[in-house]
């Protein structure tokens, strides 16, 4: 058999395919018992998966012919993939930012755009006869109305607005973390900004195509019969298609590194607010004043791993109650709490004599950092100096 079935680009777009559904199946089948993020990303590489393939199926040299001669029922299946799979990465990076995040009713909305398209394909192509629909699709007609491309263009610009939300999200990420952790500086999520931001790439690359479809139909473009030599729409097309393929292989390749050492935190908590007594306690100067001293006393600040759930657990406190606590009597977020601990400390041993051989880096790492920038930038913020200069002049300084 002779017959050229896929040309490179085909070949791309189903290796991207293949490559998805390799790795979803892997993550389902190493996936930790209760990690509801993976199955986020499995579901969102499968639906990925389907969208190479819906292209091949619309577009593919010679395989859309065959599609269409054999199997016309699965030529617009795939295009429902575009309804899924942004929403799942969104819902992938708040199940890896949030460790208590599981899917509530209201986040059930977020598949009106689905239906909505289901709708659209029931009563503008499926509900005609089989001829009629075989016709539409052997000579591209419903491809290109308004009706079709104008729902390809809804979808692939709020596509992009996921990707955002989902940017915004990892943006803030490390705020929120400052709120449950006393040293942040192990978290690497250039892995997951490389997945986001790809996706991003190329979406918007996507809904600038549908865009320029829609402004085709107002210049009376022939997409029928477009320049054979090509344009910059087609070569625009077809380096999404590259570049979605160079992502995947970026997640697969990096995914086994890093996925295992992302620190989720808390959402935030939206029940009802403390009740007054409660309120009272914890707006009580003495009361954290105890904090205060409890925290001198028992040095648990020295632990470079401290947590918020674990100082509280020490303290025997809510660690709500705890975190409230240092965000009104204290007005900092719980990375500076500690860290000020930290630096108080490091004070007293910089100017010991008997730690006159130790290193600042030494020292730096028995009070709890982990980072030198990050013990830099806390010790001058917060003394005024550095601490070289801090420990060139212990008199003075003792003297104060």
């Amino acid at each position: 058999m002779n017959q050229v079935v896929f040309n490179f680009h085909d070949v791309i777009l189903l290796m991207t395919a293949m490559l998805c559904c390799c790795f979803a199946l892997l993550l389902i089948a190493t996936n930790p018992p209760k990690n509801i993020s993976n199955y986020f990303l499995a579901a969102f590489l499968v639906a990925h998966a389907l969208i190479p393939l819906h292209e091949l199926i619309l577009w593919g040299a010679e395989f859309k012919l065959q599609v269409r001669a054999h199997w016309p029922q699965v030529y617009f299946v795939g295009a429902f993939a575009y309804y899924l799979d942004a929403v799942l990465l969104y819902f992938y990076v708040k199940s890896l930012v949030f460790r208590d995040f599981h899917l509530r009713p209201k986040d059930y909305l977020h598949l009106i755009p689905f239906a909505l398209f289901a709708l659209f394909m029931v009563f503008a192509f499926y509900r005609f006869p089989g001829a009629l629909r075989q016709e539409w699709i052997n000579t591209e007609t419903f491809v290109y109305s308004p009706g079709y491309i104008g729902m390809d263009v809804l979808i692939k610009c709020l596509r992009v607005g996921y990707c955002v939300a989902g940017f915004l999200l990892i943006y803030k990420y490390k705020d929120i973390l400052k709120n449950t952790h006393s040293n942040i500086e192990k978290v690497d999520i250039l892995w997951l900004k490389i997945l986001v931001v790809g996706f991003t790439l190329v979406t918007s690359m996507e809904a600038f195509l549908a865009l320029a479809k829609i402004a085709g139909l107002f210049v009376q473009y022939d997409f029928l019969h477009p320049d054979p030599d090509g344009n910059p729409i087609e070569y625009i097309g077809l380096s999404g298609y590259y570049a979605l393929f160079v992502l995947v292989c970026t997640l697969v390749f990096t995914s086994m590194r890093y996925f295992s050492n992302f620190e989720a935190v808390k959402q935030k908590d939206t029940k009802e607010p403390a009740k007054k007594n409660t309120q009272e306690k914890l707006l009580n100067p003495e009361y954290a004043a105890k904090i205060d001293g409890l925290m001198r006393a028992q040095q648990t600040y020295l632990n470079p791993e401290l947590t918020l759930d674990m100082l509280a657990d020490t303290l025997a406190i809510p660690a709500k109650d705890l975190s409230m606590i240092i965000n009104r009597h204290f007005n900092l977020n719980f990375y500076e709490f500690v860290n000020g601990y930290r630096i108080e400390e490091a004070q007293k041993r910089l100017i010991d004599p008997a730690n006159k051989d130790k290193t600042i880096t030494d020292i730096y790492l028995e009070v709890g950092f982990n980072s030198k920038s990050v013990f830099n930038t806390f010790f001058k913020k917060l003394v005024g100096k550095t601490p070289s200069e801090y420990r060139q002049q212990p008199a003075a300084v003792a003297g104060n």
